[in-house]
């Protein structure tokens, strides 16, 4: 069996569904989902089979105007996953109609010599002649080499849009072992769990500047994994709001992640999770290498 293997960045503004769409073609969770826009932070790979072809799909943070250390630090990462990519998939939101947002992110791509896919996604929600438009729209100035329209959410054209990226990934050895899904290490993957369900289960309450670190990972003697993790707030007034009623809220936010893990990992999970305020976290190098990012200036 000749085995291909080939590398795709999934690109796009903010909220576009990227990550859905990473699980999705994964066939199970490997990166994490908020309604929260700029939810993945690094690049994180997720790997793909179809037949005898490996598809290493790199999650890459929404590209938009960044304001902050942090915020550059993850579209450089995000533009970095590009820079190595056999095919580039640009991930469009089908349900706005207003494009202006996406010419920085155009005009970035303009010149590139990787195979460019546009995908537009949630069209679950779109009657089909607005999405017609929109396709037309941005696949008139001839960037695009092919148009897909899907729902990562419900899965509708997904395997048709895995079918395509497969064919198009070069002749060449898998980079990875067959059964691995990500090249997200158990602990930090541990990290985005918890932190997917602080943003779940805090909503806007929580300003998008907390983070969770690892502290220890280590595995018990019967089997089961325990796990230390801190959670990074900015601000001491939102110690309360992660704290909740006498501890109840980190203790429904420890307990889902904590469930949710023993799924992932499929052994039992002790997890402890404590709040650390710290105003200059965005400013902490050390965090960075953590996280997968590259510390900018």
């Amino acid at each position: 069996m000749t085995q291909h293997c080939g590398l795709i960045a999934v690109l796009g503004a903010p909220n576009a569904g990227k990550s859905t769409l990473v699980n999705a073609l994964v066939g199970q969770k490997v990166a994490i989902v908020s309604a929260k826009a700029q939810t993945t932070r690094a690049r994180l790979m997720g790997i793909a089979l179809e037949g005898d072809t490996q598809i290493i799909l790199a999650d890459t943070p929404g590209l938009f105007e960044p304001k902050r250390r942090l915020d550059r630090a993850m579209v450089n990462a995000a533009w970095e996953g590009a820079a190595e990519a056999d095919a580039i998939l640009l991930v469009v939101d089908g349900r706005k109609k207003k494009l202006d947002y996406l010419q920085p992110i155009l005009t970035s791509l303009e010149g590139r010599p990787e195979r460019k896919i546009l995908v537009l996604n949630k069209v679950d929600e779109v009657a089909k002649e607005p999405l017609l438009v929109t396709a037309q729209a941005l696949a008139g100035e001839g960037q695009f080499d092919e148009v897909f329209f899907i729902s990562a959410l419900t899965g509708d054209g997904v395997p048709e849009l895995k079918t395509r990226l497969a064919a198009l990934m070069p002749e060449g050895p898998w980079h990875y072992p067959e059964d691995q899904v990500s090249d997200a290490s158990e602990r930090l993957l541990a990290c985005e769990i918890t932190r997917e369900q602080l943003y779940r289960q805090l909503h806007d309450e929580l300003p998008y500047d907390s983070t969770v670190r690892p502290e220890s990972y280590q595995t018990r003697k019967d089997g089961s994994v325990e796990i230390h993790q801190q959670i990074v707030i900015a601000k001491d007034s939102q110690k309360g709001i992660v704290l909740g009623k006498g501890g109840a809220r980190l203790k429904s936010i420890g307990e889902a992640a904590r469930k949710e893990l023993a799924e992932l990992l499929g052994v039992k999970v002790h997890l402890f999770l404590h709040v650390k305020v710290d105003e200059r976290w965005t400013d902490d190098k050390e965090i960075y290498e953590e996280l997968g990012l590259e510390w900018v200036r």
